[in-house]
């Protein structure tokens, strides 16, 4: 790999390693075990504004936002081929620092690539602008569009190498220079994705890294007047702050917050044994993939009154059988809760969800035999309803909610009884109310027969509450650019407009 990931001088500004100004450090733990097994600097506001200077410069004064776009995408396919070389201690990594499972860190690991090479194919397939009809032959018109400028990358800790890339690849696709603060819990695969990027040859000073606490260093970020763009990925509470930071200097915002997303089941997709076992292995999918600490996690199961009784006695009965431990042990299908206060909050939901009467399936409690890691036992509650926090509330843990609907529009009207609109599927063998209520549902990303498939070229946001931003596909690219119209007249006449 580019660089040791025990090096503490994790914080790489204008092209050199460093460590933070205080000299203070981090423990990074394993979340399988509670245990350190990494340190990074912990820097502060100070580091944030070297850094952000040093982006600054290699904007105005280095060649990287003239650089011609094939150039560019040439750059993005190296680094894609750097990625694929290092995917397995990449994927490693990934599993030891975020708790997923090893086979769940490889494929975030070829999605990473996936989204390098899109952007560079995306960005070397445009043409140079768009030509507007002035109406009249003496006259040029042209719209361009030119990368924004420095732009601060906020990321978070569930995803933290794939939501990272989805930010930089059409961030230096289009031309700008970027400071990046990956979450201060899961830092290690963007300082190695910092150091793949100098290996293949990105100027320095374009990409910078600071790690270290958001209320330091992404605020710093988030309100600094050097930055002409922030992209933040997080929670809802954050997301407001990190807004409200940047408002006073009228930078560009792009905020991907949270969701709580329905998984709408009607009968008629359980009619077959086949189609039945599919959406029970989907909804397990859906809620407990990543042990649920996925921002569009199905967490809230919507199942047909006739079907419920069936669905939820084997989604619960299947749910028990999974096999908890550390990500990079054979067998294993579902790693620990990123942190001791990730946990504690999961706890929290469940105990406020029992006390307002919802019934435990299955689950609900720490497992036994796994040492200090921050097991939780995949869990499923029946019998909830909206006014319940854990229904109305994101998770962010391996927790189901159970409720119920007898008709199409009742089913529709539970799915969008949310804050939130960030993703959601039905299931149905039905392609008419497949396609109807589809198109009712107030979410970014709607699957038909389907959970959490995502595609590069299609764009990922939310309605609602669920941010601003868009990502992937054309308006991934479009987040990291202005618009600019160049007319140029040609034969050029006075107007005489007034006297003299």
């Amino acid at each position: 790999m580019a660089r040791q990931q025990h090096d503490r001088r994790t914080i790489h500004v204008d092209g050199a390693w460093r460590d933070a100004l205080s000299g203070a450090t981090r423990d990074v733990l394993d979340p399988a075990d509670a245990r350190p097994f990494a340190v990074v600097a912990e820097g502060d506001e100070k580091d944030a504004d070297l850094a952000v200077e040093a982006a600054r410069r290699a904007f105005q004064e280095g060649d990287w936002p003239r650089t011609p776009v094939a150039e560019r995408a040439a750059l993005l396919r190296r680094v894609a081929d750097l990625l694929v070389r290092d995917r397995e201690e990449l994927g490693l990594l990934e599993s030891r620092d975020a708790g997923k499972t090893l086979e769940e860190g490889r494929v975030d690991i070829d999605c990473v690539a996936d989204a390098f090479r899109y952007f560079a194919d995306l960005v070397a397939a445009e043409s140079p602008g768009r030509v507007v009809d002035a109406g009249s032959p003496d006259v040029h018109s042209v719209v361009v569009h030119e990368p924004v400028g420095v732009c601060a990358l906020i990321t978070p800790w569930n995803y933290p190498l794939l939501q990272a890339s989805w930010k930089i690849a059409p961030a230096l696709a289009a031309g700008n220079t970027f400071v990046v603060k990956p979450s201060e819990i899961t830092p290690l695969t963007t300082v190695a994705l910092i150091g793949l990027l100098a290996e293949a040859g990105l100027p320095a000073g374009v990409a910078n890294i600071v790690t270290g606490p958001g209320g330091s260093v992404g605020a710093r970020l988030a309100e600094h007047p050097g930055v002409d763009l922030v992209s933040f990925t997080g929670g809802l509470a954050s997301g407001v702050k990190v807004a409200q930071a940047a408002a006073p200097s009228v930078k560009k915002v792009a905020l991907e917050l949270g969701g709580k997303n329905p998984n709408v089941v009607f009968a008629d997709a359980c009619a077959t044994d086949e189609g039945f076992d599919t959406a029970v292995d989907q909804a397990l999918n859906a809620a407990f993939i990543h042990s649920g600490q996925v921002c569009s996690a199905g967490g809230r199961l919507i199942v047909e009154e006739s079907l419920r009784d069936r669905f939820v006695a084997e989604l619960a009965r299947r749910a028990a059988l999974i096999r908890l431990g550390r990500g990079t042990d054979d067998g294993v299908e579902c790693g620990p809760l990123v942190s001791a206060g990730q946990r504690a909050k999961v706890e929290a939901y469940v105990a406020s969800a029992l006390e307002e009467g919802a019934v435990l399936r299955t689950g609900g409690r720490r497992p036994e035999g796994l040492g200090d890691g921050y097991f939780y036992e995949p869990t499923v509650l029946d019998a909830c309803h909206r006014g319940m926090r854990v229904v109305r509330e994101e998770v962010f843990g391996p927790v189901l909610t159970v409720e119920t609907f007898r008709t199409e529009d009742e089913a529709v009207a539970l799915a969008n009884d949310t804050e939130y609109g960030l993703a959601g599927a039905v299931w149905t063998a039905d392609a008419g109310r497949a396609r109807r209520v589809a198109g009712r549902l107030r979410h970014g990303t709607v699957w038909i027969n389907d959970f959490h498939p995502y595609l590069p070229q299609a764009e990922w946001g939310g309605f609602g509450r669920s941010g601003t931003g868009r990502e992937l596909g054309p308006a991934g690219l479009a987040e990291y650019r202005e618009t600019k119209h160049v007319y140029q007249n040609l034969a050029p006449k006075p107007v005489r407009w007034f006297a003299g």
